[in-house]
């Protein structure tokens, strides 16, 4: 008696435990957040730095995906501008003359306390760009330039960031970068490059967690 007893006992126990880890059409139900989280965004930033003791601005946009609140890679890319005296007045109208142009490529961040209010992250684009000189007249007037007038350069521009998460879909980004690129030509200016330091203001719009609770199918 006490053998089929503890037999029963140990059939009405084993079915309670199925019971409880299936659900209505064999699913089961998990947390997607426990594993690996994705996410995707458009960012969009201004820079102020110096180039050759000049104020320059820049510009850059930023679609990157973003793998558990830890790691961002995506594409950059940055257009910058300053002007400066003329000093070549036989070759430009005007007093002052611009250095324009941009620059591209791989972008990665690794984050830092991803899922907190605010986090720090360490940026790094690499890729390449051209540059310019022309009259500020000549923008003005929307004059066209010739390939020759541009040439090319090399770039690695690492930063840090602190980031702002504001809500499930905006994100601030606040920092600082150093721009470290190869000699551009352009005569009769002669070879120059765009190295410095610049300060970074930028938002980041989209879906940085995507993470849900979703249905698999149970193994039972």
């Amino acid at each position: 008696m006490k053998k089929r007893l503890t037999i029963g006992l140990i059939i009405l126990a084993s079915i309670a435990g199925w019971s409880q880890t299936t659900e209505t059409d064999d699913y089961v139900e998990f947390d997607d957040r426990k594993n690996v989280v994705h996410g995707v965004y458009l960012g969009f930033s201004g820079q102020y730095g110096q180039v050759n003791s000049e104020g320059t601005v820049f510009g850059t946009f930023k679609l990157a995906y973003v793998a558990n609140q830890q790691l961002e890679i995506g594409f950059a890319a940055t257009g910058f501008f300053n002007d400066r005296p003329n000093n070549r007045p036989d070759l430009f109208d005007g007093d002052k003359i611009a250095l324009v142009g941009g620059y591209a490529g791989f972008h990665v961040e690794p984050i830092l306390f991803g899922k907190r209010f605010i986090s720090v992250s360490f940026p790094l684009l690499v890729g390449g760009g051209l540059a310019t000189y022309t009259g500020v007249d000549t923008l003005e007037n929307d004059e066209d330039l010739n390939e020759d007038d541009f040439d090319d350069f090399f770039i690695v521009e690492p930063g840090v960031n602190i980031l702002y998460n504001l809500t499930r879909y905006t994100q601030l980004e606040t920092g600082i970068r150093y721009r470290i690129t190869s000699d551009y030509n352009l005569p009769p200016f002669g070879k120059d490059n765009l190295n410095g330091i610049s300060v970074v203001f930028g938002l980041k719009v989209g879906i940085f967690n995507m993470g849900r609770k979703k249905p698999i199918k149970s193994s039972f």
